[in-house]
């Protein structure tokens, strides 16, 4: 028992002795290290979806392409069917209701001008783009019946499938009338324009997407019928900062009712530039909600929505925790259970 009380006198006084040296270090004004801090949750990245509808000038094609090269993004190009027909393969096309060879946008110039924007769809599939339907003769299918949608559909699938053999054009690319059949997933309706029987169509012509709806706002798209429902968000622009359809043809109704005024080119590429940067910004800054941005390869303004878009483009597609890519690689990742993308973690 004197051994046992022999060694607790030693421990605590050992532990006196420490407790004595810790307060003098203490005294003396020595650090001790913090434990280390918990690591950052991490923050999925922001998308950003840009996309173009009609696709038809073949120097807008290299132009989007080059776009793309510079930034590493990955666009969805919403392609009318009657661009890949010629005043002579015009007859293909029957529009719901109408008859042979009708179209509101017209059709492809000469078999050659359908032959190089050919050569531009393939060449935009194999660098990772989205190829979708925006239908075929941009008509307004407000009032169409769902068997009128599904006739459009295929009208669409039948044109793309045989653009060569239609258009006398060879040879044809091995693979392209699988690319046609399998990898176009995604619809935008001309005039954004939908209805009940679009909605019953879509899951039936096996699209995965529809890029159709408008919305207050960046939104999380929902899901349904397995058909991924995107939206184009207003966005507040202009000194009043009004919200407006982040879309190049809203943006010159908006600003100059719809009439070229190239003078003020430089003013209005400005003014959409600062809107798709607060919208960005705010996302970016925030929930982090994909931000959709529709294009026309028309040059409204003098260009000015385009120049706007390579700027824009330029300065937040090349950021790390940022990325621009099409609704079909989006929908993919969310099908494939895949969360987005994070940084930090």
């Amino acid at each position: 028992m004197a051994r046992l009380s022999r060694v607790v006198a030693f421990s605590l006084a050992s532990l006196s002795l420490a407790t004595l040296s810790l307060a003098s270090l203490a005294a003396a004004g020595t650090a001790f290290a913090d434990p280390p801090a918990a690591p950052a949750p991490a923050r999925q990245k922001q998308v950003v979806i840009i996309s173009f509808d009609s696709a038809r000038d073949i120097s807008q094609w290299k132009r989007s392409r080059a776009l793309a090269q510079r930034t590493g993004a990955h666009f969805t190009y919403f392609l009318s069917c009657v661009f890949l027909l010629s005043p002579q393969s015009r007859g293909q096309y029957t529009a719901p209701g109408k008859s042979a060879g009708k179209s509101n946008i017209g059709f492809a110039a000469s078999r050659q001008e359908v032959a190089e924007r050919l050569e531009q769809i393939g060449l935009a599939a194999s660098e990772g783009h989205d190829i979708g339907s925006h239908g075929c003769g941009h008509f307004d299918g407000k009032d169409w019946s769902k068997a009128d949608w599904l006739a459009e559909f295929g009208s669409f699938e039948h044109i793309l499938e045989n653009a060569y053999s239609i258009n006398g054009i060879a040879p044809e690319p091995q693979g392209w009338r699988d690319f046609a059949r399998h990898e176009v997933v995604g619809f935008r309706a001309p005039y954004l324009s939908t209805n009940k029987a679009l909605y019953e169509a879509l899951p039936k012509a096996g699209f995965l997407f529809d890029a159709s709806g408008v919305s207050k706002g960046p939104v999380q798209p929902p899901t349904s019928n397995g058909v991924t429902h995107f939206s184009l968000p207003q966005i507040p622009e202009g000194p009043d900062t009004r919200p407006v359809i982040a879309m190049d043809y809203n943006l010159y109704v908006r600003h100059s009712g719809g009439f070229k005024r190239p003078s003020k080119a430089g003013e209005f590429a400005g003014r959409t530039y600062d809107a798709f940067r607060a919208a960005f910004d705010t996302q970016y800054q925030g929930k982090r909600l994909p931000l959709e941005l529709g294009f026309h390869f028309t040059l409204m303004n003098d260009g000015a929505y385009w120049n706007a878009l390579e700027r824009f483009a330029g300065e937040v597609c090349v950021k790390a925790d940022v990325e621009c890519i099409s609704f079909r690689d989006y929908v993919t990742r969310q099908r494939g259970g895949e969360r987005q993308a994070t940084v930090g973690g």
